[in-house]
């Protein structure tokens, strides 16, 4: 039986319980700031990494899949942007 994935909140607590174990620090009274600061730093670096492998693989491809890939990333770009403002909004 599989484990039940983990959220990025999940992951986000568990690094910064390794961190103030490494350190041998607390994070008394910062503890939601420092866990939402490793959340978007999970989030961005995830991105980055989907914009390399996108620019990888654009670049291995016959010219009407170019075409065919701008447009869906254009939207995926749209809609990414319209998430992050609607999550943005929710804080």
């Amino acid at each position: 039986m599989s484990p039940t994935p983990k959220s990025l909140r999940d992951r986000a607590e568990e690094t910064k319980l390794k961190i103030q174990k490494i350190l041998d620090v607390s994070c008394a009274g910062h503890d939601e700031e420092v866990i939402k600061a490793i959340e978007q730093t999970i989030i961005d670096a995830l991105l980055e990494e989907r914009e390399r492998c996108a620019a990888i693989a654009y670049d291995h491809v016959c010219e009407e899949d170019r075409d065919r890939a701008h447009k869906v990333s254009e939207e995926i770009k749209r809609i990414r942007n319209a998430l992050a403002a609607n999550l943005e909004s929710m804080r």
